[in-house]
C-alpha cells in the first residue's frame, strides 16, 4: 500500500553498502537507502521519504535473496535496532568496514595516497558486550505478525530495547546475543518477578510507573553488576524485588540500584544505593586491573579493546622518555595502559567523576608517572598548562564521536608534539579533524578495529608524525 503517494519500487537489486548501515540501489540515477537488505538481494521497497537527490524506503518483499546472505541468529531482527548486518556473512561485515574508512580518509580528509590496514576482525561475533542496558514499558511494541494474527495481547508489559526512531516504545526481548551469560537470565528473571510483585513498569509518555531500566555489567574476571533503576524511591517494593534477585543469583557480585525521578533516563547525576556485595568490578587487562562503578565508562567490548590500545600503543612508538597527553581519557583507560612505557602521562577528560576513577585505577595499578585533569578540553590545554606538564612529545587522542573542538587542533598544533595518535569511533569526523592537523603532520598508520559485529560501526586508530621543514617525516 503506498504511502503519502510514494511509489512502491519493484524489483529493486541492491548494489552496496551506505551509511548509517543501510544497503542502497540505484533507481533512475537517484539513490535509494534501505535498511535490512544486503548487496545483491532483489527486493519490492516502498518508498518513505523522497528528496531532490535520494530517496529512503523499507522492504516489503524479498524478491530474491543474494547469494551471500545468510539467515539472520536472531529471533528479533529486523525489529530490534541492533546487530542489522547480521545476513551479511562477517568476512563482508569486515570488507565493508574496511571500505568505509578507506572512503572516509579520502572523500572527507582528501588524503588520497593513504594505505589503510587491513581491519582487525573480532574472534567473538556473538555475546562480546560487557555492558547492556534495558527499558521497562507497560507497553510493549505490537509486531506486524502479531496484529495481523488477530490474538488478544495478553502480556503487555516490555523489558527490552527501544524500537529505533520511537522513543516511547520497547522491544520485549526474549534473547539477546549480544552479552553472555546470565545476563538474559537476569533480565528475564527481573521481568517474571516484578510481574508476579505487582510492580508498575514505565509509562514512557505520561513519566509515571516504577520500574525504569535494567544495567548488566560482566567482565573478563568474571564478575556481574546488575543496577535496577527506579522512578521513585517506594522502598518496599524496591527491597522485596532486590532480595529475590540476590537470592536467586549468588554469582552477582554488585548489587545496585538508583532512584531517577528527572524524565531522561540519564544516571550520571544520580545517587547510587550499594544493596549487596561490592560496589564495583574489576576489568583486567594484560597486569592492569581497572575499577568499574555504576557510572564508569569503559570500552563495551573488552577483548577488541585489548587489541584497540596495543595497536594505539605500538603506533605511538613509546621509549620510555617521551611526555604523553592523553586527551579525552574518559576513565584513564589509554594512559594507564600506555604509562609503563611513558615518562609521563597527562590525562585530560571533561567529566569530573571520570577523572576520579582514573586517579583510582592509577593507584590500584601502582602507576605514579600518571596524572589527571578534569575539565572542558579547549579551556585546559593552553599554554600555561603545557608549561606546568610538560612539553607532550606524542598526543594520543579518542574523543566523542563529534570529534575535536578547532581549537584543540590549534593548540596541538602549536605544541608540536613529534607523534599524534588519534583514536575515533567514527572516521568521518576523524577524517575531518586529521585535516585540520595535516598542514605540520603527514599519516603513517592508519588501522581498523572491528568492535562491533553486526553493526556498521568500526573504530580506527590513526598515526601522525611531525613534518620536517621540507614537508617530509
Amino acid at each position: 500500500m503506498k504511502q503519502k503517494n510514494l511509489p512502491l519500487l519493484e524489483q529493486v537489486t541492491i548494489t552496496g553498502v551506505a551509511s548509517e548501515g543501510k544497503a542502497i540501489a540505484r533507481v533512475d540515477g537517484m539513490a535509494l537507502f534501505v535498511p535490512f537488505a544486503v548487496p545483491g538481494d532483489v527486493v519490492d521497497v516502498q518508498v518513505s521519504k523522497r528528496r531532490s537527490s535520494f530517496m529512503e524506503g523499507y522492504v516489503t518483499r524479498l524478491v530474491l535473496p543474494s547469494p551471500q546472505r545468510v539467515a539472520p541468529f536472531c529471533e528479533h531482527y529486523g525489529v530490534c535496532g541492533g546487530c542489522k548486518w547480521q545476513p551479511l556473512p562477517y568476512s563482508e561485515q569486515l570488507r565493508c568496514k574496511q571500505q568505509q574508512v578507506e572512503e572516509q580518509i579520502a572523500r572527507i580528509g582528501n588524503f588520497h595516497d593513504v594505505k589503510v590496514a587491513d581491519i582487525i576482525g573480532a574472534e567473538k561475533t556473538t555475546f562480546y558486550r560487557n555492558k547492556l542496558e534495558f527499558t521497562f514499558s507497560h507497553k510493549r511494541w505490537i509486531t506486524k505478525e502479531e496484529l495481523e494474527s488477530g490474538a488478544s495481547i495478553i502480556d503487555p508489559q516490555a523489558l527490552g530495547f527501544h524500537i529505533p526512531l520511537k522513543f516511547d516504545k520497547v522491544l520485549d526481548v526474549k534473547e539477546c546475543h549480544l552479552q553472555a551469560d546470565p545476563s538474559n537470565a537476569i533480565r528475564l528473571f527481573v521481568k517474571k518477578n516484578a510481574l508476579e510483585l505487582g510492580l508498575e513498569f514505565f509509562d514512557l509518555r505520561a513519566q509515571t510507573g516504577l520500574l525504569r531500566n535494567l544495567i548488566v555489567r560482566t567482565s573478563s574476571t568474571g564478575e556481574v553488576m546488575v543496577i535496577v533503576v527506579f522512578s521513585k524511591n517506594s522502598e518496599d517494593q524496591i527491597f522485596m524485588l532486590m532480595q529475590r534477585l540476590q537470592q536467586s543469583f549468588p554469582q552477582v557480585t554488585s548489587l545496585l540500584y538508583v532512584v531517577n525521578g528527572k524524565r531522561n533516563d540519564s544516571i550520571g547525576d544520580q545517587e547510587v544505593v550499594h544493596f549487596a556485595g561490592r560496589d564495583h568490578i574489576f576489568e583486567e587487562m594484560e597486569e592492569l586491573r581497572f575499577k568499574i562503578g555504576a557510572k564508569s565508562f569503559y570500552q563495551t567490548n573488552s577483548e577488541q579493546a585489548y587489541k584497540l590500545y596495543c595497536t594505539a600503543r605500538s603506533v605511538a612508538q613509546l621509549s620510555g622518555n617521551e611526555v604523553v597527553y592523553d586527551l579525552y581519557t574518559g576513565t584513564g583507560t589509554i594512559a594507564n595502559f600506555v604509562a609503563k612505557s611513558a615518562k609521563k602521562v597527562v590525562g585530560v577528560e571533561y567529566v569530573k567523576e571520570a577523572i576520579d576513577d582514573a586517579r583510582v585505577n592509577a593507584q590500584l595499578n601502582g602507576i605514579s608517572n600518571a596524572v589527571f585533569y578534569a575539565g572542558d578540553m579547549k579551556d585546559v590545554l593552553n599554554a600555561d598548562f603545557i608549561a606546568q606538564n610538560g612539553h607532550p612529545d606524542v598526543v594520543i587522542l579518542d574523543p566523542p564521536r563529534a570529534g575535536i573542538h578547532p581549537a584543540v587542533a590549534q593548540t596541538i598544533l602549536q605544541a608540536l608534539p613529534q607523534r599524534i595518535v588519534y583514536v575515533s569511533c567514527n572516521p568521518a569526523t576523524q577524517a575531518r579533524d586529521m585535516a585540520l592537523l595535516s598542514a605540520q603532520y603527514a599519516i603513517t598508520n592508519v588501522q581498523p578495529v572491528d568492535m562491533f559485529p553486526h553493526t556498521h560501526h568500526v573504530e580506527n586508530v590513526a598515526a601522525m608524525e611531525l613534518k620536517t621543514q621540507n614537508g617530509e617525516i
